[in-house]
């Protein structure tokens, strides 16, 4: 009955196809292996493209210079994203148009991706998934589906937005005990799951962009309506996340209203297109750093970070200067640095160079500029 699922596995190695037979029954092992049937031919399997991915541009979000500047260093660099702003700035809609300016999944991804949908019951015929996942489940989701495990020991949203994105808005309204599970498939890029019978493993190489409002009203810092909440309930608020959690989290954007005559006058953004052609470019970069095309910079170890990320004396200045104004933990000063030098590899990108130089003092400072939670706590306190 896996047959079609089998010759899936066998389509998807180029370099050595290997031969798929079916067996019905055990006995079906005294028969020869030429007797035995084989999966019927095929065309080859074709692409399947979500309606929220392909209809979608960044040429549609008008203004915003900042946070879709934060989305294209975390497609460059695989970097995990924050969006902080009222209700109406565009959170939602720059992050279902980020899966638009990722690469595509290469072939090993697609298996990768396939496999995990075939596991969850969620692939509806045999046929490779070419395009990113994109996942977005609801706030009220409990831990097993986030994480993954029930009876079955199924794969939970981390694993299905395996080599895509998964967007958690409304973030702070997510149970505590789904935000903490996070932690360290953050760091560790897989989960494993416990149970009685066995313990499996799923990889879960996701982009995390989670979106939220500033305080319980959602207009802290607004230009134009008034915060109706007390400084004791924007804490509250904004406590509801823990350190560790926003520690993993490179970039963090406050975004503002936009005016009325750009939303609705106002020239379109730069298309996805153009931007993934940037991101394409700083991928190959990192790959021929790191010598593996499925780590990025926000995969850098810290033996990693102190070897390509070296500070100048003016550029450790510049840096110290900055972050001795907020509170940052050790974990975010990593952080800043590989967002840094994703930051250099676009520059390079941007300039034609042959090969990226080293981090400047103004990618440093850009760096800091994408921890607004970090001055939201801030000043909270």
């Amino acid at each position: 009955s896996n047959l079609p699922d089998a010759a899936l596995l066998a389509s998807s190695n180029h370099s050595r196809r290997r031969p798929v037979r079916g067996l019905a029954h055990l006995s079906g092992l005294a028969a020869p292996i030429e007797d035995l049937p084989s999966p019927r031919r095929r065309a080859r399997p074709t692409r399947r493209r979500p309606r929220v991915v392909s209809e979608l541009d960044f040429s549609e979000i008008r203004g915003q210079h900042m946070a879709r500047r934060a989305a294209e260093i975390s497609a460059a660099g695989g970097h995990h994203l924050i969006l902080i702003g009222p209700p109406g700035t565009g959170k939602s809609m720059l992050a279902y148009r980020l899966p638009t300016i990722l690469p595509p999944l290469d072939p090993r991804e697609s298996l990768d991706v396939t496999k995990i949908y075939s596991v969850a019951g969620l692939l509806a015929e045999p046929t490779l998934l070419e395009v990113r996942p994109f996942r977005s489940p609801h706030h009220t989701l409990s831990d097993v589906a986030l994480i993954g495990g029930g009876p079955q020991g199924t794969p939970g949203e981390i694993s299905l937005a395996h080599g895509g994105v998964l967007f958690l808005d409304e973030f702070p309204e997510f149970h505590r005990s789904c935000l903490e599970s996070l932690r360290q498939p953050l760091e560790d890029r897989r989960v494993t799951i416990s149970r009685a019978a066995a313990k499996i493993t799923y990889p879960a190489n996701f982009l995390l962009i989670s979106a939220m409002n500033p305080c319980p009203c959602g207009y802290y810092n607004h230009p134009a309506r008034p915060c109706r909440c007390s400084a004791t309930e924007i804490r509250r608020y904004l406590n509801k996340l823990s350190g560790p959690i926003l520690n993993r989290i490179d970039l963090q954007v406050e975004l503002s209203p936009e005016s009325t005559d750009l939303i609705l006058e106002g020239p379109p953004g730069e298309g996805s297109a153009a931007i993934r052609a940037r991101v394409t470019a700083a991928r190959a970069i990192q790959r021929l750093r790191l010598g593996d095309g499925r780590r990025t910079n926000a995969h850098l170890t810290p033996s990693e970070v102190r070897r390509h990320c070296a500070l100048s004396d003016e550029s450790a200045r510049v840096l110290r200067s900055a972050i001795d104004r907020m509170s940052v933990s050790p974990r975010s000063i990593e952080k800043i640095l590989k967002v840094a030098r994703t930051i250099a590899d676009l520059s390079a990108v941007e300039s034609g160079a042959a090969e990226p130089g080293p981090i400047a003092p103004e990618h440093f400072l850009e760096a800091v500029r994408f921890r607004a939670l970090d001055v939201l706590t801030t000043e909270a306190r």
